[in-house]
């Protein structure tokens, strides 16, 4: 019984300890620290300097070291406590006294009549009905004949506004929020997995279901399509005696090549153009 005593005052003394601290203002927000001087320079700091020292040297950022465990020294030196930082207005309006000492009542200005647009269609309709067609004839009948555009007319050529519903918004839509959890599970990708799936299934089961056709037999059209008429070849005249005159020229490396190019001549005869049947194919 006396060790269960024992740990409830434990206890209780660990919560006394364990209160909660409230920070002030300048532990949360401390000033901002000022420029180094020589009289802030101590033996041992980074920032101790040999022979002539000027307090102008602590404020070059390219000079200051940063001290050990502690922040960097900032170069510009602060106003003093004095200063108020922001822009400063000064009241033009008399301020509240001013304000609640009478009723500021808004002066309408005067509005300048309205000039009405000429009606230049019933000026040149007039001018040429009357028989002048120059320009100074037109521009002198224009200073005696000013016609103007009535209100009536004039708000018929201009156009209204476009009527817009009362709950419209103006503006671009928000994108919409990004799906963080898709991202993380791999959404997509099991999507695109899933079409890539199916898309294979589904051409396996086309290739099954393809008839698969046999054997393509030549018919008789095949046959007459292929077939080329033979040729019969006319021997051709030749004078008596230049008939056992040999060739001067011969072009082909071998007797066999020379027979094999007159034998595709002939076959080649009867679809060719020319008396001597050597130009281009009849057929396209």
């Amino acid at each position: 019984m006396p060790e269960a005593g024992d740990s409830r005052q434990d206890l209780k003394r660990w919560k006394k300890k364990k209160q909660q601290v409230h920070r002030t203002v300048s532990q949360i927000c401390p000033p901002p620290r000022r420029p180094l001087t020589v009289a802030d320079i101590r033996p041992g700091m980074e920032n101790e300097r040999l022979g002539v020292v000027r307090d102008s040297m602590f404020q070059n950022p390219l000079i200051v070291k940063a001290e050990l465990g502690k922040p960097r020294e900032r170069s510009c030196s602060l106003p003093g406590i004095d200063f108020n930082y922001g822009l400063y207005i000064r009241g033009l309006d008399g301020g509240v006294p001013e304000a609640l000492g009478h009723w500021d009542v808004f002066k309408q200005q005067p509005t300048c009549p309205h000039e009405l647009t000429r009606n230049y269609i019933a000026m040149n309709r007039g001018a040429v009905k009357a028989g002048l067609v120059t320009a100074r004839e037109n521009i002198l009948y224009r200073q005696l004949n000013d016609i103007r555009i009535s209100d009536k007319d004039d708000r018929r050529t201009k156009k209204d506004a476009p009527s817009l519903p009362p709950d419209m918004t103006y503006g671009i839509q928000a994108r919409p929020s990004t799906p963080f959890f898709d991202l993380l599970q791999h959404r997509y990708q099991q999507l695109w997995v899933q079409e890539q799936k199916a898309t294979q299934k589904a051409i396996k089961l086309e290739k099954k279901q393809k008839v698969i056709l046999g054997k393509l037999y030549e018919t008789r059209s095949n046959h007459l399509r292929k077939y080329k008429p033979p040729v019969k070849l006319d021997a051709l005249w030749h004078m008596p005696h230049f008939q056992k005159v040999g060739r001067h020229l011969d072009t082909f490396p071998t007797e066999a090549d020379r027979q094999r190019a007159l034998k595709a001549q002939r076959e080649e005869y009867a679809v060719r153009q020319g008396t001597l049947r050597l130009g281009n194919y009849t057929h396209p």
